[in-house]
């Protein structure tokens, strides 16, 4: 197995990291983008860096807290949260060299009050979920201050991405003309000693039940379902605003024994019931990844998926999951069919949790850390010695041997991402083409090169030395390649 080389994050001994986010990994309405902040920015800390979070501050918790060694200042609600982080950037901003700002539907514009280096973090595009928390007025605002005035803001500033999607959605729709860094959540491994599948086919969500999750959707989907396969059963885990609504819908579609909504649980039984899953679901409006489908891949669970942005990224098609093109719960129960007669197969069902948990293996909050500060220190320096003719968005994979590992990782960037095994060396050269790619490893002295542009799942799990014969990659050094 190749080990990613880690360059940047030692870099970061000695910076001072101002972190916004409207919500911190202990308030009560937690969820990803918090995790994703959390995993990341306790390991700025261990790597010698000074992290300061601003965050909103819940009932009944503290204004100050240290949390595995990144300080936590609490102040305002979910709106004036902005507020309260405007007022402490003017008042002590000269205290920090860089600034990650999160932005989560409404950015903390940190450009207006800082004159040091901001990268923005997004996880996905709002504009069209504002509709389903606000009223029309405030909903309108919401997409203006997300789109037109954060273009503006933020004109000139690099930015991170967590998913291909993501990225698409922000320049067709943000019109974001900057850098975007592609930095993906990681995943936490599965108790495997916990994964004793159902006898019975079972469906296990485990999600926030939010309008935008369009849980509707499945049970519409299982009463049809019912039909074909009368023994299915599913497993609802969270809480959330739908709670109530779902658990009334089950029981108007007579789903009651077949249906069970548990609301919040803790870990150990959360991971005892998606231990026993033949599949899990998502039926999102859109995602900025797909946390939970990853977390199931992990446990070796496939996921049945509506194609949205977010989801196609997280779910490799035919392989971790199926996805449905089409919307609307006869589409979905006909996809939930498919994929619960094909998993009753025990080979099957042995393939694909395989290949789930070794593409959920890609995907490591070591990794993310690393990426993410390559993206902080690449905000605070001039790159210029490694600029290349580039395409913003354009990705190249390349496959090579060099006897000095070292010195090659010592001309490439700090956002070009490393593995090695040995003598072999792949890398996914990040805005660049492939012309610019053969043209830098020629000027390297590597051998055996092979080059491709890399596709939207190779982009997200990052380089493998092992891949390097996969179909489609090409020799473009005349005398260089096998």
């Amino acid at each position: 197995m190749s080990a990613l080389s880690q360059r940047a994050l030692p870099r970061l001994a000695g910076v001072r990291i101002l972190v916004l986010n409207w919500r911190d990994v202990r308030h009560p309405e937690s969820g990803g983008a918090e995790t994703y902040i959390h995993e990341t920015t306790w390991r700025f800390v261990a790597a010698g860096a000074h992290v300061t979070l601003l965050t909103a501050r819940p009932p009944g918790q503290s204004a100050r807290e240290q949390i595995d060694g990144v300080d936590v200042h609490r102040a305002g609600g979910t709106l004036t949260v902005y507020l309260c982080a405007a007022w402490r950037m003017l008042r002590t901003g000269r205290r920090y060299d860089v600034v990650l700002d999160c932005q989560n539907g409404i950015p903390f514009f940190a450009p207006l009050f800082l004159r040091i280096p901001v990268v923005q973090v997004v996880h996905h595009v709002h504009q069209d979920q504002f509709a389903t928390r606000f009223p029309p007025v405030v909903a309108a605002v919401g997409r203006r201050l997300e789109a037109d005035c954060a273009r503006w803001v933020y004109r000139g500033k690099r930015s991170v991405a967590v998913s291909v999607s993501t990225r698409q959605e922000m320049r067709a729709r943000l019109r974001v003309d900057g850098v975007i860094d592609i930095v993906p959540n990681g995943g936490v491994p599965f108790p495997q000693a916990n994964r004793t599948r159902a006898e019975v086919p079972t469906v296990v969500l485990v999600a926030r039940l939010v309008p935008h999750k369009r849980v509707d959707v499945l049970l519409h989907a299982v009463a049809q379902v019912r039909a074909v396969l009368p023994q299915v059963r599913v497993e609802i885990i969270g809480g959330g605003s739908e709670l109530g609504s779902l658990r009334e819908l089950s029981g108007r579609l007579g789903l009651t024994g077949v249906v069970t909504l548990h609301g919040r649980v803790s870990d150990d039984v959360r991971d005892a019931l998606l231990g026993r899953a033949w599949v899990t679901t998502s039926t999102s409006d859109g995602e900025g990844w797909g946390c939970s489908v990853l977390e199931a891949a992990a446990a070796g669970v496939p996921c049945v998926a509506l194609e949205v942005p977010g989801i196609r990224d997280s779910v490799l098609d035919g392989r971790t999951g199926w996805l449905v093109a089409e919307r609307g719960p006869a589409a979905f129960a006909a996809a939930l069919v498919t994929a619960l007669t094909e998993l009753a197969n025990p080979d099957r069902a042995a393939a694909v949790a395989g290949e789930c948990r070794r593409w959920a293996r890609r995907f490591t909050w070591d990794r993310s850390a690393e990426l993410l500060a390559a993206s902080v220190l690449a905000a605070r320096c001039d790159m210029s010695r490694n600029r290349r003719k580039v395409r913003p968005d354009m990705t190249t994979l390349a496959w090579f041997i060099h006897d000095d590992p070292p010195a090659v990782l010592a001309r490439l960037r700090l956002t070009d991402e490393v593995a090695v095994a040995g003598n072999r060396m792949a890398v996914v050269l990040r805005g660049c083409d492939d012309l610019a790619a053969l043209a830098l490893l020629e000027e390297l002295g590597a051998s055996e090169v092979r080059v491709r542009t890399a596709g939207r799942h190779e982009v997200l799990a990052g380089p493998d030395v092992a891949a390097r014969s996969a179909p489609g990659s090409r020799a473009s050094i005349p005398g260089t390649c096998a």
